[in-house]
């Protein structure tokens, strides 16, 4: 069989990182502490902090369907403009890619910005991969379904592109 499911789970979002805090200026009251606090200060010993981490940036996805989808994803939501895939496309896929563009069918209102949850493909034939995601902006759900086919070049292009139908108002 060559139907192939191939993300996991999509971690929940991840909340912004704490802000920043200056150690060498109070917190509240006046701006300037007084030479009291100052010497005091010095005199103490520093207890050792453990070291601080950054957030770790999700990993950037590996394989051709999980990169061309969350292209895609993007392009379709209003993230970025259409001619960002331009040179990823063939065929008449931009002038499908344009037109769902112009629709915005992965458009949301509010915060919720859509991801990409599941990700199944289908080997077509040698160097064709037929894909289909599932969205989700919310608590809404979308289906999201692009044709890739390998070059002479041995670079993936997207040959074809569509979206669910459109959830009635």
């Amino acid at each position: 069989m060559n139907k192939v499911m191939s993300r996991t789970p999509h971690p929940r979002p991840r909340h912004r990182p704490p802000t920043r805090h200056d150690t060498r200026r109070p917190s509240s009251g006046s701006r300037r502490a007084s030479a009291d606090s100052r010497a005091a200060a010095t005199t103490r010993t520093a207890r050792p902090q453990p070291p601080r981490t950054a957030p770790q940036e999700p990993a950037r996805p590996s394989r051709p369907t999980d990169l061309f989808a969350d292209r895609l994803v993007a392009v379709l939501s209003g993230q970025r403009p259409v001619h960002w895939m331009l040179r990823h496309t063939a065929g008449r896929a931009y002038d499908d890619l344009a037109r769902l563009a112009a629709e915005g069918p992965l458009r949301t209102r509010g915060t919720a910005r859509p991801v990409v949850r599941d990700i199944g493909y289908y080997v077509a034939g040698e160097g064709a991969l037929e894909v289909f995601a599932r969205v989700g902006a919310g608590s809404r759900l979308r289906a999201l379904a692009f044709r890739l086919e390998r070059g002479a070049d041995l670079r993936w292009r997207c040959t074809a592109v569509e979206t669910g139908p459109r959830p009635l108002p």
